[in-house]
């Protein structure tokens, strides 16, 4: 399945972007196939992946999940965060060696500055929700904070009034049965989820359908999405 390719602009209220950033964002993978869809993202400054490149239910390691690390270091800096397919597959640790080595930087539940006024953490999937390192570490660095967090329902609880900007996620799949622009399930929301595609919290949290299936569920009203992120300074 091919990804739509959706545009979205985004201007910083807080002042905090000196100039402009594109971000590729890209979430749920599920080791599908990027050959069709990759180049895209070429001119990017940064890629953003916001968890579960691998599918849990295969117990072989994911050869498209690491051809997509691998081919996307090659056009820009990829930072990842980490979802509950990683956390969760059969072979997590060798999984994580993995992407260790082939150039990415995996941000589990931490932080980095990746220039003067950007900032970016990972705050990774957790059975229970016990650590906050990646919110509190991002809330100290400079310029803007940008979050990859894989589970949207996190944000209200652990994000919201934080000092994080602008929050990435991903997870619901949109729903994967979409009716009258609402989804109809999403792991983590149950039934009639509130978060599955779109901004939401007054532009604060963003949250992607995703790149990938995985399952025998079919998508329906719910199409793929890489989601091209342009963020400008106040100033436009």
């Amino acid at each position: 399945m091919t990804p739509q390719i959706n545009r979205i602009t985004w201007t910083d209220p807080g002042g905090r972007l000196r100039r402009p950033v594109k971000i590729a964002f890209v979430s749920d993978l599920h080791d599908c196939d990027h050959t069709s869809w990759l180049r895209h993202a070429e001119g990017v400054d940064l890629i953003a992946v916001a968890g579960d490149l691998t599918n849990r239910h295969v117990h072989e390691l994911p050869k498209h999940a690491e051809a997509f690390l691998r081919d996307a270091a090659r056009i820009a800096p990829v930072f990842c965060s980490i979802g509950n397919h990683e956390r969760r597959m059969p072979k997590a640790v060798e999984w994580r060696d993995i992407m260790d080595r082939s150039g990415v930087t995996v941000l589990d539940n931490a932080a980095i500055r990746y220039r003067e006024d950007l900032s970016i953490g990972g705050f990774s999937s957790q059975e229970s929700v016990t650590d906050l390192t990646a919110v509190d570490l991002l809330e100290r660095e400079p310029g803007f904070r940008l979050l990859l967090c894989h589970h949207p329902e996190y944000f209200e609880p652990w994000i919201l009034g934080r000092g994080v900007d602008l929050t990435l996620s991903g997870h619901a799949h949109g729903g994967q049965i979409r009716l009258f622009n609402r989804g109809l399930y999403s792991p983590g929301q149950g039934l009639f989820p509130k978060w599955t595609s779109g901004f939401y919290f007054h532009r604060r949290l963003l949250v992607s359908r995703g790149v990938g299936n995985h399952g025998a569920l079919p998508r329906i009203n719910d199409p793929c999405e890489l989601i091209l992120l342009t963020l400008l300074p106040e100033n436009g």
